[in-house]
């Protein structure tokens, strides 16, 4: 098993500029689902939406082409992609000739589909969509839409991840809400660095205390984790504490390395969101 600490984040690396699919580092999910007690069957669907800004080759003849990158991870993959390794990853396409865009495009969903899907008995694949410049004026910029809890004038005293602050209205109807926050920040697992993000909940459920809501998410603060792992905690925590009929998570992260990663989990079958980028990111 491939351990956080085992990858190159925080340690010096050289760059490599030619293609080398072996730069990818997975890390199993499962210790951090069962740190959480998910084991067996997941109780949510979803999938990380990455998007990769510094992505460039070369053509047969030598000429820099460059493009951004799509890629979808299912949420049902045994691994992750450890991020400083997708960077670099990315980067050792730069001076490698390629005959297409297709090329490049079908190698990242093959390097990827390995690497995350690696020693599932049933192998699925990634998604991956390039864009290119053509294009890129019809890459848009778009709030989470809902109504923003950082309105509230509240008092936080708590800056590691507290549920005990979740709590929901005794004995009202069930409510249908969607409720957004810019003040998520967690921390890298490995390098303690911070991770900024903003976390989007749709549920269908008595009513979630919206201060306790703003004070839990800001409890992330001091918290060491992964993108991933902090969106599935926080999804794990509402559903358990909170128990709605229905629950939708979903964070953007503003980008380290020419990349952000966007978890997306929710308890009902449906379409992804559009992988549409926020003002911070």
């Amino acid at each position: 098993m491939t351990r956080p600490e085992d990858s190159l984040l925080g340690k010096t690396t050289p760059f490599v500029d030619r293609y080398d699919p072996t730069l990818l580092f997975p890390i199993s999910r499962a210790p951090k689902r069962d740190e959480i007690g998910l084991s067996g069957a997941l109780p949510f669907f979803g999938a990380d939406l990455w998007t990769a800004y510094e992505l460039s080759w070369l053509t047969p003849r030598g000429k820099p082409q460059v493009a951004i990158a799509h890629v979808t991870i299912p949420c049902e993959t045994p691994q992750i992609v450890e991020s400083k390794s997708f960077k670099l990853y990315l980067a050792s396409f730069s001076n490698t000739s390629f005959a297409s865009a297709e090329e490049v495009r079908e190698r990242i969903r093959r390097d990827v589909s390995e690497a995350v899907w690696r020693g599932a008995p049933a192998p699925g694949v990634v998604g991956v969509r390039l864009v290119m410049p053509d294009l890129f004026d019809r890459e848009l910029i778009q709030e989470l839409d809902g109504l923003n809890l950082d309105r509230l004038d509240i008092e936080c005293t708590h800056y590691t991840p507290t549920p005990e602050l979740l709590v929901t209205a005794v004995g009202e109807q069930p409510v249908e809400e969607t409720l957004t926050s810019n003040l998520l920040k967690s921390n890298c697992l490995v390098t303690g660095q911070p991770d900024w993000g903003s976390v989007q909940i749709r549920y269908t459920g008595a009513q979630i205390d919206q201060g306790g809501l703003l004070r839990y998410l800001v409890s992330f603060r001091n918290h060491n984790e992964f993108h991933e792992q902090c969106v599935e905690r926080v999804f794990m925590d509402l559903w358990r504490r909170c128990k709605p009929t229905k629950l939708t998570v979903y964070a953007r992260y503003t980008r380290r390395g020419g990349l952000d990663i966007n978890p997306f989990r929710t308890s009902h079958p449906g379409a992804l969101p559009a992988n549409i980028r926020t003002a911070r990111q």
